[in-house]
């Protein structure tokens, strides 16, 4: 997933933003809410990790505005206020989980994929297409019972578009995912990296329509 964390306190940032990296996601940490709207404004994100109270504003205030405007997009609070009339707050603001710090990083990992999941109509953990099989959990794939090993990127395209099941992703959102992995695309490259998901899961499994993008053959 790509996400935008916004947490002003930088070892705590610095740490999710390392161990969500690890966890093979693409994330983009801000310190300050001004950083985190200019962000927001110039590409989309998967998911949103919100700290409440910012240096320069509130974060829960800009998920207001935000929901306001119609914008979806999956959002956790991160905060130290942990009262129910807190928590019940932020969730009835528009946030769909609510972290009290601290926290270990391995929970808001699980929530980040159980929001997602959610809004993504996946209830479980584990997606099938045809003869693939994903464990989203696990990191592991599957066709026909049978075991298959993909590199990071291609774990993270493919994840994408089985989040996205039943809809057309760009060639450059998914660029734009592929590169914020690690800050380098060149040429075909992911041409490249779905021609090598083909090989691995099936050539029929990921569709391609020629000038919108790429879709999971379900």
């Amino acid at each position: 997933m790509r996400i935008l964390l916004l947490e002003d306190d930088p070892i705590l940032g610095e740490a999710l933003r390392d161990f969500l990296r690890t966890d093979g996601h693409v994330v983009e940490l801000c310190s300050r809410l001004s950083q985190a709207r200019a962000a927001f404004a110039h590409q989309p994100y998967d998911a949103l990790v919100i700290d409440w109270q910012l240096p320069d504003g509130s974060g829960l205030a800009w998920l207001r505005d935000l929901r306001a405007s119609g914008e979806q997009t999956p959002a956790l609070m991160i905060t130290a206020r942990d009262q129910l009339a807190d928590r019940v707050t932020g969730l009835n603001t528009g946030a769909d989980d609510y972290l009290v710090k601290p926290f270990e990083p391995e929970e808001l990992v699980a929530r980040l994929r159980a929001v997602r999941r959610r809004l993504a109509g996946q209830a479980g953990a584990v997606m099938t297409f045809g003869p693939v099989t994903m464990d989203l959990n696990a990191k592991s794939v599957s066709v026909d019972g049978a075991e298959v090993s993909l590199t990071a990127r291609e774990w993270v395209l493919l994840e994408a578009l089985a989040l996205r099941k039943g809809r057309t992703v760009s060639k450059a959102e998914l660029e734009d995912l592929v590169m914020g992995f690690d800050g380098s695309l060149s040429g075909n490259a992911l041409e490249v990296h779905v021609s090598a998901i083909r090989r691995k899961v099936g050539k029929d499994t990921i569709q391609t329509l020629r000038g919108l993008g790429y879709r999971i053959n379900a």
